[in-house]
């Protein structure tokens, strides 16, 4: 019942007495944001001259706390003390709907801290009469995604609410909307704000969202990430690693046998002008030939002493 206008409290008065809730209203909204809280006697009674009290029930970590008091004109915001310091400021009533027996308040500007059970009470009243109203000041932050870890057949996705309230559920779930097994870190709560994180292993290329429901509060949102499996799910890497080598020892061996096939025709043709020049000086050619004979044979020795 978050948002409501001043103008639907009669009715929503109206609608709390009949259905027999005015002695146990719960009242959601959302943080930041201001809200009513109501509380109105079904006699019509004018309170003017009237005296309610509205207090902040004690919770674990927090004792009792004033939140406003009326007593025949004088309450908080006119000069009177005892206010807890939470709530000064902040507080605000219907002075005009007072005639009408309406105690309502509003608390603007809500906090988490504001969350919990308030009482109106007429303490002079006979008999004497108790409001109870549970206040949720809700807040719901987008979950936060990101991959700790991929390789080409798997990916190590975290994802993660922060200062969340009420306490959320998490699930990862794929774009079929199938929940994905996960698991959940050790949960922290600070100042009623829960941080929850949530990690899941997927092997398959999809989009996958990290889902958050607050069933308390009938809210939900989400957040997605896709991911790309480029390598075959299941398929064994040692046997990849095996193949590389295979392949890789292949490649090495075919250049080497390339490079000695090439060195052996070279030896070959250095060969045969070698022994053509040697011909040519045994039937009387000049010292060109005699010398380019040498040459080839200092060549050769060379190839071989290679």
């Amino acid at each position: 019942m978050s948002g409501l206008s001043f103008q639907k409290l009669p009715l929503l008065l109206c609608l709390l007495a009949l259905s027999g809730l005015t002695h146990g209203v719960k009242v959601v909204v959302k943080e930041g944001s201001d809200v009513m809280l109501p509380c109105s006697l079904s006699t019509k009674e004018n309170m003017e001259s009237k005296l309610f009290d509205w207090k902040k029930v004690a919770q674990k970590d927090a004792g009792e706390k004033e939140v406003f008091l009326y007593d025949a004109g004088s309450h908080y915001n006119n000069g009177r003390g005892g206010q807890s310091e939470q709530f000064k400021g902040r507080i605000s009533h219907f002075q005009d709907e007072l005639k009408h027996a309406n105690a309502s308040i509003i608390i603007r500007n809500t906090k988490i801290s504001d969350s919990g059970n308030y009482t109106c009470y007429f303490p002079r009243l006979r008999p004497p009469q108790t409001f109870y109203i549970e206040l949720i000041v809700a807040a719901s932050p987008e979950p936060y995604i990101r991959t700790l870890k991929a390789t080409a057949d798997w990916a190590l996705l975290q994802c993660e609410v922060r200062r969340s309230t009420p306490k959320p559920k998490l699930e990862w779930k794929d774009s079929a909307g199938n929940t994905l097994p996960a698991e959940e870190r050790p949960t922290s709560e600070r100042g009623g704000s829960y941080y929850i994180t949530l990690i899941t292993t997927v092997t398959e290329t999809d989009n996958y969202s990290c889902v958050v429901t607050q069933e308390e509060v009938s809210h939900q949102t989400h957040a997605e990430t896709f991911v790309l499996i480029s390598g075959e799910v299941g398929e064994d890497s040692s046997s990849k690693v095996a193949f590389g080598w295979l392949f890789g020892g292949f490649v090495l061996g075919a250049l080497t046998l390339a490079i000695v096939q090439a060195l052996l025709t070279v030896t070959k043709i250095l060969t045969i002008r070698c022994n053509k020049g040697s011909r040519q000086q045994g039937n009387g050619l000049g010292d060109q030939e005699n010398g380019s004979c040498e040459n080839c044979r200092e060549l050769l020795r060379s190839q071989n002493g290679r």
